[in-house]
């Protein structure tokens, strides 16, 4: 992968995926603290100011590196960040356990969403003509990053979302034995990985 094409594809995935991360997470704070959590609201995440949500290192410095490294290599390589977590706290939840699979689906639900609205966009630049190949790139990008990321998180297996659903949904006998770790506070934490073949994106808990 050259410099150009490592440029056209920040591009490209640029606003989707600053879009998709911002909003997932922006949904988790939101949702919790209408279920009673003001963490999130105190900590000034409740924002769609992408900026809340970046990381320095995680989000600009590691993947820059790593892409400035597949280019001078010449290999697609595989990029790596993560983004700022979001921090709830069980205790302040109204209802603790059925709260927690509303603040746990509010992300992928939010990039669902998302992924409709991107494809809505596409379907109305086709019917009027337009086929500007970045554009057109754009809403693809905005589907397949909203969609890649609301699957993986849908994985019922702790730490992602999918696993706080799951645990939610649990007998408190059995969902006990998956919570015992996380203590009051968790953190929806989201890294980004991407390769030279197609972009991925995950949010995951921890």
């Amino acid at each position: 992968m050259d410099i150009s094409s490592i440029v056209q594809t920040i591009a490209v995935y640029a606003i989707p995926l600053i879009f998709a991360i911002t909003i997932h997470e922006t949904a988790h704070g939101y949702v919790a603290k209408l279920c009673g959590d003001q963490t999130a609201y105190m900590l000034g995440r409740l924002t769609l100011n992408p900026i809340k949500h970046i990381d320095p290192v995680g989000t600009i410095l590691v993947p820059g590196a790593l892409l400035i490294g597949s280019a001078l290599t010449g290999m697609s390589g595989i990029v790596f960040g993560w983004a700022k977590p979001v921090p709830i706290n069980f205790r302040n939840l109204r209802n603790p356990k059925t709260d927690m699979i509303w603040v746990a689906a509010a992300g992928p639900g939010a990039n669902l969403i998302q992924a409709i609205l991107w494809a809505i966009v596409l379907k109305f630049l086709i019917s009027m003509g337009i086929y500007e190949d970045f554009f057109i790139k754009m809403c693809v990008a905005g589907v397949s990053c909203n969609i890649v990321l609301m699957a993986l998180n849908l994985i019922p297996i702790p730490p992602l979302d999918g696993g706080r659903i799951v645990t939610g949904l649990l007998p408190p006998g059995m969902a006990s034995v998956c919570t015992d770790s996380d203590r009051n506070i968790v953190y929806f934490h989201a890294p980004l990985y991407e390769n030279g073949a197609g972009h991925r994106s995950v949010v995951h808990l921890v």
